[in-house]
């Protein structure tokens, strides 16, 4: 919710700037203060109010987003729609009723105070840029087509920047942390793990960022007693040169060094679950088919450039010895293969006989089992007896060794079988370094479709790539919900089907700025950056509005089209530059990403900030074109409906329909 309200701030005060400017102009005009705020309040009423509802059109929408990215946004949707209507209400109530009752200081005389020149400043500037605009405009009116095909060719060039900007699920935040996950060899015992981890903390401590370290072996994600995880601690932000994720090249670089190791991951991951970027399920029944084609299919994904960590779930087989019973044999003497587990098993596994309640109160498992010096060779299982079924000569049981009636050899045991969606699957996994994950991803799948596939055997994308696919569908899905409640929200308001067009013309500007934004800022097209596109679609129709609205007031005094769009582009400009200021202003702060951890969600802030400049900047030329364009139209249907209609000649004797 503070992400949304900080989102928020440059849109609060849009609304008041918009009634508070012109109640100020309506002032200038030598009405009193009461007056004043009445009739400014009332002609601006109907443009504060589209804009406001546009704003609720797109964040409604992306509220109530399906998916992980709807888990996301969920607060910032409904937080921005309850702020904006708040805001709206205030603007139309609290911000008049003041106006109404606090004179404005005269503005006689040379300015006063480093304020009052600062004011004076701006004022000079924005007549300035106001004539500017204005020769501008009745350039692009004489020019007309001109000036579409030049917005055409500056939409249409913007999609050349996309290959450059590459693309990801969401970015990585420094949070001052990483983690390093490695392996021994299979079979190697707990204390070799320790020994090999006490190597890599030391190499990690060796680097001048790291704080401290805190090493597990077998547990949480990694069970087993060759797997390790180390927890890295890096010096804040402010006190590192180099970022958290420039910081994996250095560790995998150190930790290359130990011999004895294979590290399978460096780095805090950003996809859903901690799982790794990149995953790859390959699917079929036969594991040793399913092993082979995870062996070629590593052996394309590493040619892969900046593909690392690159991991897979099919661990080499681990060391066992293999008890083949001689059947015959052992029947002969009375024993049978269930007769040997069962006296194997609590031998060598150990079996929970009793309970022994501690002096603490706590009631623990005693198990039987043989000790470590007789259950470490494979002589040791020689000397293991079971019990037959036949008497001996005493009339007790006869005990047969176990090495008389069975051979024993080395083997090895599938470390794990992993199962999904009714098949057997091996797992590839992998992190990304220098490059977008967008990128490698679909590097990976032209890698794999290459691979001849063999029926009932495949390759499933996951990780990033399945969130990012699923991700943008939903956003996709609401900004074409937002553009259509945003066209009835303005076609209901303006009660006209065109106008609400040469309005909405101002929506596919905004993706240049947005492009442009993230090259800049060398961000990439992620989840935050594509719901700063959704939030342009509501901010943006702000201007145009504002322009339109007067147009139309000015053109039912009597005003000729011409003449009204320069007028409104002349009084519309102070508030147009106020409110895009303040949304820049308001934005700043989350498009820099300074606080710790919020790299994630600046490229949201960028966006939006790039594409109200250049909408700011293309609009205000563009939607007054589109406007007469459509006014063309508009007059040229209405005469079409004036023209008497032409009734054929009927037969005689019949009617005329």
């Amino acid at each position: 919710m503070t992400r949304s309200l900080s989102l928020s701030v440059g849109l609060l005060i849009d609304d008041a700037i918009v009634v508070r400017e012109n109640i100020v102009r309506h002032t200038a005009m030598g009405k009193d203060h009461r007056t004043a705020a009445m009739e400014g309040t009332r002609e601006i009423g109907l443009a504060v109010f589209a804009t406001t509802m546009t704003i609720v059109a797109v964040f409604l929408p992306v509220g109530f987003m399906g998916g992980i990215i709807g888990r996301f946004f969920y607060s910032l949707g409904i937080t921005v729609v309850a702020a904006v209507l708040v805001s709206m209400f205030v603007s139309f109530t609290l911000d008049p009723m003041l106006s109404s009752i606090w004179p404005d200081p005269p503005k006689h005389g040379p300015p006063r105070g480093p304020i009052g020149k600062l004011l004076a400043a701006f004022d000079r500037a924005v007549q300035a840029i106001s004539r500017l605009y204005q020769r501008m405009l009745a350039w692009s009116l004489r020019h007309r087509l001109a000036t579409l095909g030049a917005a055409a060719a500056i939409f249409l060039g913007s999609f050349a920047l996309v290959p450059l900007l590459g693309t990801e699920f969401v970015p990585q935040a420094d949070f001052s942390e990483t983690s390093v996950n490695f392996q021994t060899a299979v079979g190697s015992s707990i204390e070799l793990t320790e020994a090999k981890a006490r190597q890599v903390d030391a190499a990690l401590r060796e680097l001048p960022e790291v704080l401290y370290t805190y090493t597990t072996i077998n547990t949480g994600t990694t069970l087993g007693k060759n797997y390790a995880s180390v927890y890295v601690k890096l010096k804040p932000r402010k006190e590192r040169t180099r970022s958290q994720h420039v910081m994996t090249q250095p560790l995998r670089e150190r930790l290359a060094r130990i011999a004895g190791i294979t590290v399978t991951h460096v780095g805090v991951s950003n996809a859903v679950g901690g799982t790794k970027v990149l995953i790859v399920s390959l699917q079929g029944q036969d594991l040793a088919e399913l092993d082979r084609y995870s062996q070629l299919a590593q052996e394309r994904l590493k040619r892969i450039p900046g593909l690392v960590d690159l991991d897979s779930s099919q661990k080499p087989d681990k060391p066992t010895i293999g008890i083949e019973v001689r059947r015959e044999l052992a029947s002969d003497l009375g024993v049978g293969v269930a007769q040997i587990g069962a006296a194997l098993r609590p031998l060598l596994a150990g079996e929970a006989v009793s309970t022994w309640k501690a002096p603490d109160g706590e009631n623990y498992d005693v198990k039987v089992r043989l000790a470590p010096s007789d259950r470490q060779t494979v002589s040791d299982l020689d000397r293991i007896m079971i019990q037959s079924a036949q008497a001996g000569t005493d009339g007790m049981p006869r005990m047969v060794a176990l090495r008389q009636i069975a051979d024993f050899r080395a083997t090895g045991g599938s470390s794990q079988i992993n199962r999904k969606n009714l098949t057997r699957e091996v797992q590839l996994d992998a992190n990304v370094y220098g490059r977008s994950s967008g990128d490698v991803g679909r590097e990976i799948q032209a890698a794999l479709d290459g691979v001849e596939w063999k029926p009932g055997y495949r390759y499933v994308m996951g990780g990033s790539t399945k969130d990012m696919k699923e991700s943008f569908g939903f956003a996709l899905t609401a900004l074409l919900l937002a553009i259509i409640f945003i066209y009835m929200i303005l076609a209901s308001q303006f009660a006209s089907f065109l106008q609400p067009i040469a309005i909405m013309s101002s929506l596919p500007l905004t993706l240049i700025g947005v492009f442009l934004a993230l090259l800049f800022f060398r961000s990439t097209l992620n989840l935050f950056s594509v719901i700063g596109v959704i939030m342009l679609m509501g901010l943006v129709t702000k201007n145009a509005i504002l322009l339109i609205d007067f147009v139309n007031q000015a053109r039912s005094h009597g005003m000729e089209r011409g003449a009204a769009i320069l007028e409104a582009a002349h009084v519309r400009l102070r508030p147009i530059l106020m409110t895009t200021l303040a949304m820049i202003f308001g934005m700043l702060p989350l498009a820099l990403g300074l606080a710790e951890g919020s790299e994630q969600r600046a490229p949201m802030g960028q966006a939006v900030i790039g594409g109200v400049i250049t909408s700011s900047l293309l609009t205000l030329v563009v939607v007054p074109v589109v406007y007469t364009f459509l006014d063309d139209l508009a007059t040229w249907l209405r005469t079409r409906k004036q023209l008497p209609v032409v009734v054929p000649d009927a037969p005689a004797g019949e009617p005329l329909p």
